[in-house]
């Protein structure tokens, strides 16, 4: 099943000389659809200004058209208050250049509401006093928030609205929908003359005609006495897609072969096997051009396990949407392929977990210098809304002009991929446990925080060679276990870095999420140029701090103690 709606819409002027009202539907391919939804809109200019059809109209349009040019990889929300934000900013910059200049009355200023249905969800998007309903049998249900502002004496207005200030601020909400379940959309000019009983009466006349259905409405608050612009959109939702499929359709495509050096494979030739596993296999190959890749083929072990397969197919997807020197580039879509695989690029250079064997003491500005571009790597990620999962030394290459490029995004977490069945957030543990954010043992699930902890336990393992909380992260099971974990301080292992940098990576990778640096661009500023807090000297009690110091020390009092208790009794005799 695929995502299927009926929809009908209809507006006229009425009693005005001009309509103020747009509205639309997106006619998007079967590819977008399923990234992106089905998208409708619609506006309300407001009556005072000369200009404000123009605004619903570019309102309207602007986002049923850009909204599909937004990132695959962004949630709905993103994408769409994204798209609303530049017709804002379009709208509020016309007005500053005419008349709205010095009335906002007179302005581009609209009101604004969309439903996009995207897999078995619907997301509404809403400013202004436009309205969109759930209908029910004998009621109908005002889903959208009305910004209208009443003063003393009942007069009212616009509280907020497209195009009156530079900032926009945009009700979100979405739900999981069912397929039969109808929704109306409608200026101000058709619902407030329009009831319950009128709605239905329109859609038990005209049946599955939404569009017929729609005319009715509009011709209902026109003849009850409406002499405003009447607008009305109806959606019901006819079918929805049992899951969410994959970006890269697999199901054409077969199961590879174990490959040889001098094979020839889908256009490439291998040269040699770099990794052997029971999961996949790693081989270098040439394409025609001599340019190196490396293609990464399922082994038949994971012949059954769908998970895995779309992991496969959705790796170089990822890549290819990531724009950064610091993440893996994939090879270039030429031709339709036959067999399942990832192509990326071949880097000549050495793994993190090969240079710390090789750099077992480094110097602090070495780190500093990889820890920076591993951020950078991630923020790429992370713009896209989306999660690497599985950050670790072997995961992290450095070439031999030492840029770090984080590679294997396998396990990588994509908002925009997920969300259509009720939870965009990445709870799945995906990575390596060790250098896993406590969150995801808790339940709460990734963020860009949790992978500001996994790049400082590698600044920390870089620098020291250990972990900084051992194995205990894994062996956390809820909220309750997070008091358990002990860092161990930076300066028992290296005593000859600042106590400064100690309480960085100690803020950094504290079990609470909220406790941490905010954002990956707070930590890497934070290991350059520490701010006071990290720069006083720390009044944490010795036992929070050095917990292990702290019970050598007391046993060892607690020994000499007895040591003297028993001198004196063996005195006293």
């Amino acid at each position: 099943m695929t995502l299927k709606l009926n929809v009908g819409q209809h507006s006229e002027a009425g009693l005005k000389p001009l309509n103020q009202d747009f509205h639309g539907v997106a006619q998007p391919t079967d590819a977008q659809a399923r990234s992106r939804g089905i998208a409708l809109a619609i506006a309300d200019g407001i009556s005072s200004s000369p200009v404000s059809q123009v605004a619903s109209a570019a309102a309207v349009r602007g986002f049923l058209e850009d909204y599909y040019g937004t990132s695959e990889a962004w949630t709905v929300r993103r994408a769409a208050q994204c798209v609303l934000a530049a017709t804002n900013a379009w709208l509020h910059a016309e007005s500053q250049r005419g008349e709205g200049r010095f009335d906002k009355d007179r302005g581009h200023v609209c009101t604004f509401s969309a439903l996009v249905f995207k897999g078995r969800e619907v997301h509404l998007l809403h400013v202004g006093d436009t309205r969109v309903y759930r209908v029910h049998p004998g009621a109908l249900e005002q889903l959208s928030q009305d910004h209208r502002v009443r003063l003393y004496g009942g007069q009212t207005y616009l509280g907020r609205a497209l195009g009156v200030t530079a900032h926009l601020d945009i009700d979100h909400a979405s739900w999981p929908t069912e397929v039969g379940e109808t929704f109306l959309l409608a200026t101000d000019g058709a619902y407030e003359h329009l009831d319950a009983a009128a709605v239905q009466q329109a859609l038990a006349r005209h049946g599955p005609d939404m569009q017929a259905a729609a005319e009715a409405l509009v011709a209902a608050a026109l003849a009850r006495g409406s002499a405003d612009n009447v607008t009305a959109m109806l959606v019901r939702v006819a079918s929805l897609p049992a899951q969410i499929a994959p970006p890269v359709n697999r199901e054409d495509l077969r199961l590879p072969p174990r490959l040889s050096p001098r094979q020839e494979f889908e256009g490439y030739r291998v040269v040699r096997e770099l990794q052997q596993t029971a999961r996949s296999q790693l081989v270098l190959a040439v394409d025609a051009d001599g340019r190196e890749w490396a293609l990464k083929l399922p082994t038949a072990e994971l012949a059954g396990n769908g998970r895995e397969l779309d992991r496969f197919a959705t790796e170089e997807w990822v890549a290819r949407r990531i724009d950064s020197p610091h993440v893996i580039k994939a090879a270039p879509p030429e031709r339709k392929r036959e067999h399942l695989f990832t192509a990326v690029e071949f880097i000549q250079g050495q793994t993190l977990a090969q240079w710390m064997t090789d750099h077992p003491r480094p110097g602090l500005d070495e780190v500093r210098g990889i820890a920076d571009q591993i951020a950078r790597g991630l923020q790429a990620l992370h713009r896209k809304e989306m999660l690497h999962q599985d950050l670790r030394p072997e995961n992290l290459m450095i070439d031999r002009q030492g840029t770090v490029i984080l590679i294997d995004l396998a396990s990588a977490h994509v908002a925009g991929l997920s969300e259509g069945l009720g939870d965009a957030r990445a709870l799945e543990l995906a990575g390596t446990l060790q250098y896993t954010a406590p969150e995801y043992f808790t339940g709460e699930g990734g963020s860009p925080v949790a992978e500001l902890f996994s790049l400082a336990v590698l600044v920390y393992q870089m620098l020291t060679g250990a972990l900084p909380c051992g194995l205990q992260v894994p062996q956390v099971r809820g909220a309750r276990d997070l008091h358990k974990l002990q860092y161990v301080p930076l300066r028992t292992r290296r005593p000859d870095l600042p106590e400064w940098l100690d309480r960085v990576l100690r803020k950094a990778l504290q079990p609470q999420a909220a406790r941490r640096q905010q954002a990956l661009s707070e930590f890497v500023h934070d290991l350059h140029a520490p701010g006071p807090e990290f720069m006083t000297r720390d009044r944490t009690p010795l036992q929070q701090r050095h917990p292990l110091l702290f019970w050598r020390g007391l046993t060892l009092v607690f020994g000499l103690a007895t040591v003297v208790l028993l001198g004196l009794r063996v005195s006293g005799h």
